[in-house]
């Protein structure tokens, strides 16, 4: 069974067009990411790209890069055509790792692997950060996960989840805030992309929940060191050159 690193990196960006070539500290972004990943302790880092400039900057600096169709919907879709292109095997895992996300410790992507590794019944495996309640209650750009005692995810929602009906929460009561930080089974890509949207992911946004819906089970544990800011805006990436200059810690 192999593990792959797999890092999405699109060309387009409605904030930051470009943003995967956008220079931090003298070298792109997509490079750096690539860079933050332990490579010992995984088969293969691979960037999945549909840009010709973003190949040749990856190929340039020496590390592996697919090209992928320029249609895919979701990155799931493009992260399982890159997985085909690499002939992986249904056992086989993937680990997604965004394009924009260079501060991101490889500690964590190897426990997103080894979680869905010991998890046999699991197509999917993710992590979650603990958050303040009165932080993340009413913000439907956090995510919030619940799960089950044996730390099978029960839903993923925009919503405050779970509810607290009759007012039982202290102040140390803390929300699970989902981590897009991804395990994947070859095999559980490859339905993915023929299972189609679901109602729940359409109402949501959250693709996590088309397998969800079609009966598969995804694993969730809490991250074991904090996930970093990623490049998501012009302010993100100022930040993120400032921590790699060390001008802030």
């Amino acid at each position: 069974m192999k593990k792959v690193v797999i890092i999405p990196a699109r060309f387009s960006s409605s904030r930051l067009p470009g943003k995967p070539l956008l220079d931090i500290e003298g070298k792109p972004m997509v490079i750096r990411v690539c860079e933050s990943v332990d490579a010992g302790a995984f088969d293969a880092v691979v960037v999945a790209t549909d840009d010709s400039r973003i190949f040749d900057a990856v190929q340039k600096a020496g590390f592996h890069v697919v090209m992928t169709r320029c249609d895919h919907v979701s990155g799931t879709d493009r992260l399982q055509e890159a997985a085909e292109l690499l002939a992986l095997s249904a056992e086989d895992i993937v680990i997604n790792l965004q394009g924009d996300e260079p501060l991101m410790p490889s500690v964590n992507l190897i426990q997103v692997a080894e979680l869905l590794e010991m998890q046999a019944s699991a197509s999917v495996a993710t992590l979650y950060e603990e958050v303040a309640v009165d932080i993340g209650q009413e913000n439907p750009n956090m995510v919030k996960l619940v799960q089950a005692v044996d730390g099978r995810v029960l839903y993923f929602s925009r919503a405050g989840i779970p509810f607290d009906r009759d007012q039982h929460r202290v102040g140390t009561d803390s929300l699970k805030r989902h981590v897009g930080i991804y395990a994947y089974r070859k095999a559980a890509l490859d339905q993915f992309i023929h299972f189609g949207e679901g109602h729940l992911e359409y109402l949501e946004k959250l693709e996590q929940l088309r397998f969800m819906e079609n009966g598969r089970h995804i694993y969730a544990a809490k991250a074991q060191l904090p996930i970093p800011v990623g490049v998501d805006t012009a302010e993100d990436l100022e930040l993120v050159r400032k921590i790699f200059s060390g001008k802030v810690q």
